[in-house]
């Protein structure tokens, strides 16, 4: 019998190509001879209209092929670049064009996009573009976007973009009438993605055919490709979109599209030959995206047990200068920020605001780690106002068991119910305390002491909507060699889509793990997809490849039944061959592949099986109604709602007295995403998040000047955690609770690890130092300065 995969720890088959340095990526792309090179003129200023644009001269430098500014620009490609999510809430919604038009608002907007031979001669080129600007005020951060004295955009007034606010009962009420209130302000900066592969895309034009062909470092082909065709006046059927391998997203790049694959293709089209750009690393700091930058007010009434009775949350989200992608981030804070916890009355209100910085969309966490800093700020609160344990007043507020699917009366960002669909906090929580040894801390802390050290510790808990919709398809695909081939319209990004996704087919089809191949991101393979992003990969594509192989499986069976002449209920397939049980008649996959397709002519070998002389009953059609040529099945899975994962994190820090330097000696994370595909994929991504967890919470942050001028865009000032920074054996423990929303009961595990890492370390950082740590990342400069503050 086929071992079965689901739920074992499968090497990963991505890294037989990644290790050894054979991944493709969009730079390795070589789209034929003759292709041109792209650079982009930027902004140098954060605020200002553009008064002109002397493009003279530029053509005349040898190699320099094209020039664009906004007023060569046409039709579709001459309006503003699209919103993506539209929500009612975003009143005054602005999006950047392709090439700015009478004004930037950023650092870094593209200005001029200038196609020559070579990269050298592009950037040269636009060395000699002379712009004049009439530079503006600039607003920056979400202090001067309040107070409004300056706008970003004229016609948005108090640079409010939206405001939005949701309740379930009084919140206020219950807060004025509880027996303990508390008011806490708490900030977490920006920070950004930072894949190691920057955005980049290349395109070709067949001016015989009428085709474009596009190869973009992207987390959605099919967004692109749909975006492209309408704004260059294409039919979609005649735009191809392929994503190599791709060096992280991290959901910077799920926006789509970005200028220049619309302006890349464009010119290839124009120039007749292929184009290529790749960004720098300053180009990805100042024109892609950014993240986490909040400020948020919390009013909280509870009992003497610190059970909540009331929660008011208001707070200000920086969405830099345009809104592309509409209100996500921010909704995602207002609805995931309650965590595991029935938060009593409820109510909760964002106004998402414009400043002169770059624009803002879905970072790994998306909204949550603002989100879970606020509710696990507020649960310590609670705790050291009325001295109890900090577990055992979460522990008070879980939603238990019994209580699921658990509807909190909100909107979730799918714009579907916010209805937890399965869950076991308390086991979670016991989990965590274990690991940690949450108990003996007290003893670890007096040994501590004697030697002079100052340690503290933190937990923070986190609930995560999960696998959000519409749908997600897969074809699978069985060869006359027996060998399966799996296509999937999503994108990959290290993911493991390779290995979780042939797991699941070997044990649905009874194939040999071996002998699947799994191909995603490509629109001629599979045009219907919406993305990888928001850990639904998975789930919902995981579920599709499910069904996608149970209707390959169905179809072996029928025709092995015929051939056999059994009855289907007869038949089982064991590493890729149909058996009669209990007997030694079979017949392999790869055979009925072959017998799926009656032939005319014979080929080869394997067809002469196939051809009209030598397979079927004379007197039925070849191809029978219902049915059609090949062994293979198309599914789709789509979802009424969001799959929800949960999860705890603690952690030990050490923090010297001299220096104020916070050192992490433990990090314990007890994570459930339900049934696991793969144990050590999930530990994988789960290690990412935390390493990214700790630079959003002790490094990172995007320096801005009074003049919108990022003054870290470079990996020598914007600091990263390397592996020295990052707790080394990141302990891990798993509890599934499996989803009753998709066939494989799974949820996402894509963002876990960064969620409550800001959360976690303030806590114990808290813990060790005696005063609590309201923003975030802390670095030693902050905590020697919170330590003189409270000495005073």
């Amino acid at each position: 019998m086929t071992t079965k995969l689901m739920g074992q720890r499968v090497q990963r088959v991505e890294d037989q190509r990644f290790l050894r340095g054979g991944g493709r990526y969009l730079d390795d792309v070589d789209p034929g001879p003759g292709v041109l090179h792209a650079a982009v003129l930027r902004s140098p200023h954060a605020h200002a209209r553009i008064r002109d644009i002397d493009v003279s001269g530029v053509l005349d430098v040898p190699g320099v092929h094209a020039v664009y500014t906004h007023d060569d620009l046409t039709g579709p490609m001459a309006e503003p670049l699209p919103v993506l999510i539209p929500h009612p809430a975003l009143t005054h919604s602005r999006t950047q064009f392709a090439l700015a038009g009478d004004e930037v608002n950023h650092v870094g907007e593209a200005v001029a996009f200038v196609v020559a031979e070579d990269r050298y001669l592009a950037e040269d080129a636009v060395d000699r573009i002379v712009v004049d600007y009439e530079v503006l005020p600039a607003v920056v951060g979400i202090a001067a976007a309040r107070a409004a004295e300056r706008l970003v955009h004229d016609d948005v007034p108090g640079n409010v973009g939206a405001r939005l606010e949701q309740a379930v009962g009084d919140a206020p009420a219950a807060i004025a009438a509880a027996p303990h209130r508390l008011e806490l302000d708490l900030e977490i900066e920006r920070s950004a993605c930072m894949p190691l592969e920057g955005r980049g895309t290349v395109a070709r034009w067949d001016p015989a055919l009428g085709r474009l062909v596009l190869w973009t470092s992207t987390q959605s082909s099919t967004g692109v490709r749909a975006a492209v065709a309408a704004r260059l006046g294409l039919d979609i059927g005649r735009v191809d979109v392929i994503t190599p391998d791709v060096g992280g997203g991290f959901g910077v790049k799920i926006v789509h599209p970005w200028p220049e694959e619309l302006l890349v293709p464009m010119a290839a089209r124009a120039l007749g030959r292929p184009v290529k750009f790749v960004e720098d690393r300053r180009e990805h700091f100042v024109s892609s995206a950014h993240e986490r930058g909040q400020v948020q007010h919390v009013e909280v009434g509870f009992d003497d047990d610190g059970r909540l009775l009331g929660l008011d949350v208001e707070f200000w989200h920086d969405h830099g200068a345009y809104t592309p992608y509409g209100l996500i981030v921010p909704i995602i804070t207002s609805t995931q920020l309650l965590g595991p916890y029935k938060p009593g009355a409820y109510r909760v209100a964002f106004s998402s605001l414009y400043t002169n910085t770059v624009i803002v969309t879905p970072y790994r966490g998306a909204g949550r780690p603002q989100g879970c800093f606020a509710m696990e700020r507020t649960m310590d609160a609670i705790a050291g106002y009325l001295g109890r344990d900090r577990a055992e007043v979460r522990a008070v507020n879980f939603i238990q068991p019994h209580e699921f699917p658990y509807d909190h009366g909100l909107i979730f960002q799918d714009g579907r119910p916010l209805e937890y669909d399965s869950g076991d906090y308390p086991a979670l929580l016991e989990k965590l305390r274990t690991l940690i040894d949450w108990d003996g801390f007290a003893a670890f802390r007096r040994a501590c002491a004697e030697q002079g050290l100052t340690v503290g510790i933190g937990l923070a808990c986190y609930v995560e909507g999960t696998g959000v919709g519409p749908y997600e398809g897969a074809h699978v695909h069985v060869a006359t060699t027996g060998r399966v081939t799996v296509a999937t319209g999503l994108t990959t990004q290290g993911q493991s889509h390779e290995t979780a996704f042939a797991q699941i087919v070997a044990d649905e089809l009874g194939v040999r793990f071996s002998d699947v191949e799994v191909v995603t991101g490509d629109t001629r393979r599979m045009p219907y997809a919406v993305g990888t992003f928001a850990s639904r990969a998975a789930v919902m594509s995981g579920s599709a490849v499910l069904k996608a192989a149970r209707r390959t499986k169905e179809k072996a069976l029928r025709l092995a039944a015929d051939a056999l002449e059994v009855d289907v209920a007869d038949l089982e397939i064991v590493d890729g061959v149909v058996g009669v049980r209990g007997t030694e008649r079979s017949i392999p996959l790869g055979t009925l592949s072959v017998l799926s397709n009656p032939l005319r002519y014979a080929f080869d070998e394997a067809s002469k099986a196939a051809t009209q002389f030598s397979v079927g009953d004379t007197d039925a059609l070849p191809v029978p109604d219902g049915e059609q040529p090949g062994l293979e099945g198309t599914d789709f899975h789509s979802t009424p709602r969001a799959t929800y994962a949960s999860g705890m994190h603690a952690a030990i820090v050490e923090t010297d007295p001299d220096t104020a330097e916070i050192r992490i000696l433990r990090y314990a994370v007890v994570h459930d995403c339900g049934h696991l595909i793969n144990p050590m994929v999930v530990e994988g991504q789960i290690h990412g998040g935390v390493a990214q967890g700790v630079g959003g919470a002790l490094y990172e942050r995007m320096a801005y000047d009074e003049s919108g001028q990022l003054l870290n865009a470079s990996f020598m000032d914007f600091l990263m955690p390397y592996v020295s920074e990052v707790p080394d054996g990141i302990e891990i423990d798993h509890l599934e609770t499996p989803s009753p929303l998709n066939p494989l009961g799974i949820k996402g595990a894509g963002e876990a690890g960064v969620i409550p890492v800001s959360a976690v370390i303030a806590a114990a950082v808290s813990d060790a130092e005696g005063f609590p740590v309201t923003a975030m990342p802390i670095s030693p400069s902050d905590l020697f300065s919170l330590r003189e503050e409270h000495r005073s």
